[in-house]
């Protein structure tokens, strides 16, 4: 009997480099099993991984499921608005501006609500992805023994960006290079804000994940 639960995470995803090497990553999450929050992950130069997280409780629920080499627990706000998203996290302000969406954001808006947001449709749109958007994967094995699937519903490219940590700019808005490694694929490659429905598969204590 297969007694593994899957919560259901529905919100965006933004992805956006700095000249200056550092890589953010940032969940918006209006709705979600762990209620309204959001989180960001950051990759240093030298390849130092962080999780700011608003509560114990999702950094216990975020670190189970992606690797980092420090955990930061403090205030995440997020504020969107149509033409300038702002992100405060600790140390942490970047603000950001989508712009509209791009000709794969068309297509995903085409699917059905439904089938959009399902785990089924997230491994649908897994081989395409890898082949259009390098280090992108939609579905995969996660820390924990965990299957996650990233379904996308919309994909809008970002066109502006300023980033401080401790009151110091990151440098100029830039592609997201290398790829992050928090899990088992990475954001595209070029600043994007992700409309998503995220879903994490997870095993009860015991038990391992169907590969």
């Amino acid at each position: 009997m297969n007694t593994a639960r899957r919560m259901r995470f529905d919100g965006w995803i933004a992805g956006v480099g700095t000249t200056a090497g550092v890589r953010i990553v940032v969940g918006y999450w209006p709705l979600s099993p762990l209620g309204p929050f959001a989180d960001v992950m950051v990759e240093r130069a030298d390849g130092h991984r962080l999780l700011l997280a608003p509560s114990e409780e999702v950094a216990e629920f975020v670190t189970a499921t992606y690797r980092f080499d420090e955990v930061v627990v403090c205030p995440v706000t997020v504020a969107p608005a149509r033409d300038r998203w702002e992100v405060t996290a600790g140390p942490l302000l970047l603000t950001f501006t989508p712009g509209r969406s791009t000709a794969l954001g068309h297509l995903l808006r085409l699917a059905p609500g439904r089938l959009a947001g399902s785990p089924r449709w997230a491994a649908l749109c897994d081989v395409p992805a890898r082949v259009l958007m390098r280090g992108v994967r939609t579905r995969g094995s996660a820390g924990a023994g965990r299957r996650e699937w990233y379904a996308a519903r919309d994909l809008r490219s970002i066109t502006a960006a300023q980033a401080f940590w401790d009151g110091r700019e990151l440098g100029a808005l830039s592609d997201v290079r290398p790829p992050v490694r928090f899990g088992f694929g990475s954001v595209p490659r070029r600043p994007s804000l992700t409309r998503v429905v995220t879903t994490v598969e997870v095993s009860a204590p015991g038990r391992r994940a169907r590969p």
